[in-house]
């Protein structure tokens, strides 16, 4: 009997697919093969290859053809691959499609992996001379007017000049060519020294590179993390190593890999979805080669292969970017660890505001902690006050305190940030005639207002409606804006300061590619400004002229029935406040509530975050809530309520008897109606881990068998960080 390949196939089934070898080339494990699945044709991974098979081979499909002549992904990979989807319950062929990039999804040839050049033809050179061109592509034919350059030295030089290089090249103006990765000088720009701190956290992670090590950097912001982690990858590069350094959110990359690159004068290879796929394949790929010496990525860069690997940096590890939230389900940071486990490499991750989960695995001695309490060249740790709102008079939500601290901070050249988590003009558009409010229909959520575009947007389904003129229920004219978001207080704060820039950096100002760059390029250093922004400042940039920080809208973060909003709250507070006195200026940080005499507030005030880490800690140990114990959410949806309800309760049935998990539920979601879909869920949780494991894979198998199945979308989440 021939060999059978048990291939992965990107669909949502929990199994592999048996399909007879190619009739030419020899497939091997963590090879690419072209297959037939229905009436379609998918790309998947050979994950085993098996002697014998109880199907008759007569009735399986041949594999259409070989995609790699050597496997794409390594053994570790693999293995690695195999643990995630079964700890997280992923579809195997889901767990493996996340590990490529798309472009690698696709039944073509590998892309080369040489630099990318552009340069400009004969024509390209008289189109320039003639000046026929326009915008993007005028600007593209002056830069390749001096001769060649690479994609990324494009990059850096114009964002977002792919479109206007394919204008041009269909026009026959420009022409793309591929050369050997180039090798870099070294010591491109002088390291500052470290202070005791930073250096007694290098020696320590430094002392432990060839092995498996968990790191916890806990360092306030402002602190030198970065610093940090240069210095340590400096190490790695020297011994010919490779770096894999994890970021959460794709508005870090740049500046990021402007300091590598400036730093360590090395390729720094990068891996998220603002890439092009190509781009994104070609990196994946000199990874895999071993010619990528430094990868930065965010979540789906943890996938990166690492032949060379030395080290694994997790940057802001308590983010929840990190953790994927449809399909598979995995989270960046804890894969990363079990990869530099598998690897042998130390694994070091960094927060200002570590994470409940990892501050306990510091207590356990899982991890080794390292501490960085100073921050260097600030004078002073920014002063941090409570404004008490209670019985004042506000301006669009803005204390006549915040306000004058706003205007002292701009008189003196300086400058100051509104952060508001909230984006859009109003949360609420109410009738004040008779009580009517714009709500979703499919939703039954309020929807926000969003002034400048004359919409009305749910945030939760992004289902959008004109702004009416009058009130759809009786008629009045009189309908006013409730709350404030972003866009309001910008309002507010241009007309309160006519004189000074107002920048809002939220969803909605930068949805163009790198519009975020580009505006925080806009601040001079020695002028003063006010940036209204939402959670998207709250990390990572480094504003020297920034010197108050003003935070409204905190007590939304005191009531939530969330239990980790205590936690999310904190962090986040630290974290905006870290933006505040960065440089030689000192930093003043508010904080604007109806519950100043909040325990956790007063906690964060006078003694940190590590104080209020503690307590809250003691708090989930108490109750034993996560990190005390492990839980897994299943959620369900439908059209109808009455399917959602009886797919639940077939599944609590099908829980194995005597299990030792307790069971919450079934019950409705918090937000019952998303979308037009009805809601419900279903919670287990087990002191235990391994008892919760060992049962939940037959249980996923049982639930997918059960009729009421078939009428619901229905998922499970291990180690859910977001109960909605």
């Amino acid at each position: 009997m021939p060999a059978v390949l048990r291939v992965a196939l990107p669909v949502p089934l929990p199994s592999l697919f048996d399909y007879l070898p190619p009739a030419s080339g020899e497939a091997g494990v963590g090879s690419r093969v072209l297959v037939p699945f229905g009436r379609h044709r998918l790309v998947g991974v050979v994950v085993a290859i098996d002697a014998e098979t109880a199907v008759d081979g007569g009735r399986l499909k041949q594999a259409l053809r070989l995609l790699d002549d050597d496997a794409l992904l390594d053994a570790e990979l693999m293995q690695t691959l195999a643990w995630a989807a079964d700890y997280w319950l992923g579809a195997p062929g889901e767990a493996y499609a996340n590990a490529l990039p798309l472009a690698l999804r696709e039944p073509k040839p590998l892309p080369p992996i040489g630099d990318e050049y552009w340069s400009l033809t004969s024509a390209g050179h008289s189109a320039h001379d003639a000046g026929s061109r326009r915008g993007g592509s005028k600007a593209l034919l002056a830069l390749l007017s001096g001769g060649a350059l690479s994609a990324q030295q494009l990059g850096e030089r114009q964002p977002g000049w792919r479109e206007a290089a394919r204008r041009l090249a269909a026009a026959g103006l420009l022409e793309r060519s591929e050369r050997p990765p180039s090798v870099r000088p070294l010591a491109l720009s002088r390291a500052p020294p470290l202070n005791d701190e930073q250096r007694q956290a290098v020696a320590s992670v430094g002392a432990s590179l060839g092995q498996y090590q968990p790191f916890m950097l806990d360092g306030v912001t402002g602190s030198g993390k970065t610093e940090v982690y240069l210095a340590l990858i400096e190490q790695v590069l020297a011994q010919d190593k490779q770096a894999l350094l994890l970021v959460p959110e794709i508005g870090l990359a740049p500046q990021t890999v402007r300091r590598l690159r400036e730093r360590l004068g090395v390729g720094v290879e990068v891996l998220h979805s603002n890439l092009s796929e190509g781009d994104r394949a070609r990196a994946w790929l000199r990874a895999r080669a071993g010619s990528a010496q430094v990868i930065l990525g965010t979540r789906s860069a943890v996938f990166t292969p690492l032949p060379r690997a030395g080290l694994i940096i997790v940057d802001e590890e308590h983010d929840g970017a990190y953790k994927q939230q449809e399909g598979f389900r995995y989270h960046a940071r804890d894969l990363a660890l079990v990869r530099a486990r598998a690897l042998g490499v130390p694994v070091l991750l960094g927060s200002g505001t570590p994470s409940l989960e990892s501050l306990a695995n510091v207590e356990a001695g899982r991890y080794r902690s390292l501490h960085l309490r100073a921050r260097p060249g600030a004078v002073r740790p920014p002063m941090v006050q409570i404004i008490d709102m209670r019985a004042q008079h506000l301006e669009h939500g803005l204390s006549p305190a915040l306000l004058a601290a706003v205007a002292e901070t701009v008189a003196r050249g300086e400058q100051a940030l509104v952060f508001r988590n909230r984006r859009g003009y109003a949360p609420v558009l109410l009738c004040h005639a008779c009580g009517w409010h714009a709500g979703c229909p499919r939703c039954e959520r309020p929807l926000t207002l969003h002034a400048g575009r004359r919409q009305l947007i749910c945030h939760h389904c992004d289902y959008c409606q004109r702004l009416p003129s009058t009130c759809p229920t009786c008629g009045a004219g009189e309908l006013k804006a409730q709350g404030q978001g972003t866009e309001r207080l910008e309002e507010a704060l241009l007309a309160q300061f006519p004189q000074v820039p107002v920048l809002r950096v939220d969803r909605e100002t930068t949805r163009r590619r790198d519009a975020f760059e580009d505006m925080l390029a806009t601040l001079k250093d020695d002028q003063p400004a006010i940036l209204v922004g939402t959670q998207m400042l709250a990390k990572g940039h480094d504003l020297p002229n920034l010197t108050l920080v003003a935070i409204v809208g905190v007590d939304e973060g005191l009531h939530s029935i969330d239990f980790r909003a205590g936690e999310r709250l904190a962090q986040l507070v630290v974290q905006v406040a870290g933006r505040a006195g960065r440089a030689r200026k000192p930093g003043r940080v508010l904080l604007q509530t109806h519950q100043p005499e909040h325990p956790l507030l007063r906690c964060l005030l006078a003694q940190g975050y590590a104080a209020a880490a503690r307590e809250l800690l003691a708090e989930r140990r108490l109750i034993r809530l996560p990190p005390y114990s492990h839980q897994v959410l299943l959620r369900a949806e439908a059209t109808q309520r009455e399917q959602v309800e009886a797919f639940l309760a077939a599944a609590h049935a099908a829980l194995p008897p005597g299990a030792p998990i307790e069971v919450a539920g079934p019950m409705p979601a918090p937000m019952p109606l998303r979308a037009g879909r009805q809601r419900g869920q279903l919670l287990l949780e087990s002191a235990s881990r391994q008892a919760l494991h060992a049962m939940l894979r037959p249980w996923q198998l049982a639930l997918g068998a059960l009729p009421a199945a078939r009428k619901v979308r229905w998922s499970l989440d291990v180690d859910p960080i977001d109960l909605y």
